[in-house]
């Protein structure tokens, strides 16, 4: 980052900043030493490490906890990093904005709105300012995610790339929407459709999936002329056995089972059993149409291998989403 930026960033974080470390004297203990004399030891450990973090620019992480708009406008994430605490200018949070779909919006309005569904998620930073006297930490992701990218992507003087086609690795879930998950691959966000995580049809992928969990994707495809071009096509499905297929076999024609409808389109009513296998309803022998989200029975007509699924009837409402 140019000198300017560097001023930029440091006079933001230090404007507005809770003064963490600025406090009163702590509580006596009785022991005239024991607890508070720790907890000041703890403070100064932490703040050592940061420093020399700093130093080393070493890769550190901790969960997003807020997002506030300082007084002089600036926008910043915050982490607490063992219990210190760290802001992040939005412009430093290398947020992809690719498809949210609000292309014409404010950049700090859209980077804001899906900064807020990362809440709670566990995030790289690189320390870039410190302050001892009034306790702030000012730190960037973008520094953390293009060193990150550099060094699992690209070939090494030692070999190829850690992170090759084929190769299964772990994610961070950093969003969850009905619909969609947001994932950082060693520092490249991607979006993967719901049907994209699991064999299994989901209704909303919030049932199985929440921010903060550790997922296996298999990389597919790496792309982008530069570090900070780069992008990565992952899919959380091909990553694990495919059950559904093996338990579509054990199922018998004439059959009845439970499921919960994933979805309904053009009279089309998509549906995972609870014996784990996709199945697909054309048509409804009940009193009312189901929803997505209801519990129904299943009559199986076919077993349809070359889809995968499950073809037959919804017999009846069992219980309603």
């Amino acid at each position: 980052m140019k000198e300017e930026s560097k001023s930029r960033v440091a006079v933001g974080v230090q404007e507005g900043v809770v003064r963490s470390r600025s406090r009163p004297a702590g509580i006596l203990t009785v022991d005239a030493g024991g607890a508070a004399a720790e907890a000041k030891n703890q403070d100064e450990l932490v703040w050592h490490e940061l420093m020399n973090a700093q130093r080393t620019r070493k890769i550190l992480s901790g969960p997003l906890s807020g997002i506030e708009r300082l007084e002089g406008g600036w926008v910043v994430a915050v982490i607490y990093y063992k219990g210190c605490r760290v802001l992040i200018p939005m412009e430093e949070m290398m947020i992809n904005l690719e498809g949210d779909g609000r292309e014409n919006s404010d950049l700090v309005n859209r980077q804001t709105r899906l900064a807020n569904n990362m809440l709670g998620a566990e995030l790289d930073f690189i320390v870039r300012d410190l302050d001892e006297g009034t306790g702030s930490v000012a730190a960037s992701r973008r520094e953390a995610m293009l060193r990150k990218r550099q060094q699992f992507y690209l070939p090494s003087q030692d070999g190829p790339p850690m992170i090759m086609p084929g190769r299964v690795v772990e994610a961070r879930v950093i969003a969850v929407a009905p619909k969609a998950v947001r994932l950082e691959v060693f520092g490249i966000e991607c979006s993967l459709k719901a049907r994209d995580m699991t064999w299994e049809w989901l209704s909303d992928a919030n049932e199985k999936f929440a921010t903060g969990d550790v997922v296996n994707v298999m990389v597919k495809k790496i792309s982008g002329d530069s570090v900070e071009a780069m992008k990565v096509e992952v899919s959380a499905r091909e990553a694990k056995a495919n059950v559904n297929k093996e338990n579509l076999m054990r199922l018998k024609k004439q059959g009845k089972y439970v499921g919960k409808v994933t979805d309904v389109y053009r009279g089309t009513f998509f549906l995972c059993l609870n014996c784990r296998v996709n199945a697909v309803a054309h048509s409804c022998n009940t009193a009312s149409l189901p929803g997505q989200g209801d519990e129904v029975g299943f009559l199986v007509t076919r077993i349809n291998e070359e889809r995968e699924v499950a073809e037959g009837i919804i017999t009846r409402i069992i219980k309603r989403g």
